[in-house]
C-alpha cells in the first residue's frame, strides 16, 4: 500500500471498542480486519476511504452475530489459572 503525504486527511472508523471477533476476523468495534488496521497509517486517502466503505455491508452482515458472540465472551467467567 502506497503511503500519501496527506494519508492522514481520512479519520480513523476506531471507536475504542477493541475486540477481534474469532470467527469473522473483524473488530467488533470498527469491523475492520487487523491488517486494515495495522496499515491504517500507511494507507493513500483512496485505501482508507476503500475500507470505509465496506463498514456499512460489514455491519450489516456481521454486526449481530459479532455483538452476540462479545456479550457470550462477557459472561463467561475468567479462567484464572493461566496468570498463576
Amino acid at each position: 500500500m502506497s503511503r500519501s503525504s496527506d494519508s492522514e486527511a481520512v479519520a480513523s472508523p476506531c471507536i475504542s471498542v477493541c475486540a477481534i471477533d474469532p470467527v469473522s476476523g473483524l473488530c467488533g468495534g470498527c469491523f475492520r480486519t487487523l491488517d486494515e488496521i495495522a496499515g491504517w497509517v500507511d494507507f493513500s486517502i483512496t485505501e482508507k476511504h476503500e475500507v470505509i466503505a465496506t463498514l456499512p455491508g460489514r455491519r450489516s452482515t456481521f454486526g449481530l452475530a459479532i455483538d452476540a458472540r462479545m456479550e457470550e465472551g462477557m459472561e463467561q467467567p475468567l479462567d484464572d489459572s493461566a496468570e498463576r
